[in-house]
């Protein structure tokens, strides 16, 4: 495929009409033959009704912006690198262009998504170090958001002790930066940054919850450590729920205020987590006993 600049433009200012979303510019991205400008805002302005067209027309040569200062790349539906579990689990509605930074290899490899409370535990804390840890021995990338807390704990852990993380933004590309606290463990080779919003699409809760679906399919296996009574992480679980993935779910004795939503994922179904009595850590057998198995699927 020819991939330039002029049609990364074009597709972002076609998602901006109002009233567009995912299905139909995945529509008009399965359509393309040819890639050039002109052929694509020609297709464009099949799939828009009048006001749409107008919109379009004023919009559609405006360069995106890319503010940041590292190399961004971008992955479009139809090519090949594109992570084939986003077409699977999200269908038409899945993200028609990823903004990238890092290494795209990692989207091979299987993966484990991390969520729960900003405001985690000590105890989930100590959940989250342990089975990232163990999973990364097994070469398993983590896959988080880029909150504090549970998040922020699954990605420094992992790059900490030599394990590979993949970065799901809940905004553009513009906004992301190296947080301080990872300087000192931070590896481009083992990290990937990736967003789904326009790169100047700053941080929306809709957004957030939106990106969590994205989290949830791109990854073989979820594991919610702390869920609150509502929220993100809540939210995260019936959705993995919704798309009968693998949801693992810590079963605490004693429940802390942050994980007050535990016991409604596991009464929904979600398989508990429970502590080896032997070295007192999560037993994660189950988790990689399922990502042992070798899936193969279809596209759509």
């Amino acid at each position: 495929m020819i991939k330039n600049q002029n049609i990364i433009d074009t597709i972002f200012n076609f998602m901006s009409v109002k009233g567009i979303g995912p299905v139909q510019t995945n529509r008009l991205l399965l359509a393309l033959d040819d890639y050039s400008p002109l052929n694509l805002q020609n297709l464009a302005f099949n799939l828009l009704n009048g006001k749409q067209k107008e919109e379009f027309d004023i919009i559609k040569n405006q360069p995106i912006e890319i503010k940041s200062k590292f190399d961004v790349e971008f992955i479009l539906l139809q090519e090949e690198n594109y992570p084939e579990d986003l077409k699977k689990f999200l269908s038409t509605s899945a993200p028609p262009v990823l903004s990238v930074i890092g290494n795209k290899e990692l989207l091979s490899h299987k993966k484990v998504a991390f969520s729960g409370s900003r405001n985690v535990s000590e105890k989930g804390i100590k959940i989250t170090d342990d089975s990232v840890i163990e999973l990364i021995n097994q070469n398993i990338v983590i896959v988080s958001g880029y909150a504090k807390g549970v998040d922020f704990t699954a990605h420094y852990t992992a790059l900490k002790n030599g394990g590979s993380t993949i970065i799901v933004l809940p905004e553009g590309i513009n906004h992301f930066s190296i947080k301080k606290e990872f300087k000192d463990v931070w590896d481009w080779d083992r990290v990937l940054v990736i967003s789904e919003f326009k790169p100047i699409e700053k941080w929306m809760a809709s957004r957030a919850m939106n990106r969590n679906k994205t989290i949830i399919a791109l990854s073989d296996v979820i594991m919610v450590v702390e869920a609150g009574e509502t929220g993100g992480s809540l939210d995260a679980g019936h959705k993995t729920l919704e798309m009968n993935k693998a949801l693992f779910v810590p079963q605490y004795m004693n429940i802390p205020e942050s994980a007050l939503g535990n016991n409604t994922l596991l009464n929904k179904g979600a398989v508990a987590l429970k502590m080896n009595k032997e070295t007192m850590k999560p037993n994660l057998n189950k988790i990689i006993e399922l990502l042992k198995i070798d899936n193969k699927y279809s596209l759509f």
